[in-house]
């Protein structure tokens, strides 16, 4: 089938206009392809000193892949910072805060930014790049130590997008970290859920 730009066009679903390299904190979600439950499961496990049950979220190897991916992130972009993060079953939710590029003096001893942030984009393409290539390593392992069938494929991690929310003030960050840190306890009615 032939290019048509009025059913191929993909339209962003990012706020038009604006610069994602900006400093700011900004909320993302990345879902497995088809609502794959991939990084573990979430199980009742005693929480906390007063021995209330609760639920945890439980990391497999893709999981293990996909919390460490993440947490490496500083140490591949410069200015970035990472917050509360979740990986979930099928899913994960993560704070990302860009800070202001680094300044130095020029030989004039005329400030200039020496760097631009890496836009949200570059860092999740670069995240999702990782996570994926590492747990297809992993998959290819089960494969060689005979765990699983020769005639089996892994099939896509990712879906092709990922959601964001610029997150504009502390009541909203507030709400947003609830959000995340209370995602496996609330699975059930969770958006992503998906036996």
């Amino acid at each position: 089938m032939a290019y048509n730009p009025d059913i191929h066009h993909r339209r962003s679903i990012r706020l038009k206009g604006y610069d994602y390299s900006r400093e700011g904190a900004y909320f993302i979600t990345i879902c497995c392809h088809n609502k794959i439950c991939r990084f573990g499961e979430i199980t009742d496990q005693v929480i906390g000193e007063d021995n209330n049950i609760g639920s945890q979220m439980t990391l497999n190897e893709y999981g293990w892949v996909a919390y460490n991916e993440w947490a490496k992130i500083p140490d591949r972009f410069s200015d970035v910072e990472l917050d509360v993060f979740q990986i979930m079953p099928n899913h994960m939710h993560g704070i990302i805060i860009l800070k202001n590029p680094v300044k130095a003096k020029s030989a004039q001893n005329v400030e200039k930014t020496e760097a631009k942030n890496p836009a949200l984009g570059d860092i999740v393409g670069a995240y999702k790049s990782l996570v994926a290539n590492e747990c297809l390593a992993v998959f290819k392992n089960k494969i060689n130590d005979g765990a699983i069938s020769q005639n089996e494929t892994m099939g896509k991690l990712w879906l092709r997008n990922y959601y964001e929310n610029i997150i504009r003030d502390e009541k909203s960050y507030e709400i947003i970290c609830n959000y995340i840190i209370n995602n496996p306890a609330k699975w059930l009615q969770d958006i992503y859920y998906h036996r």
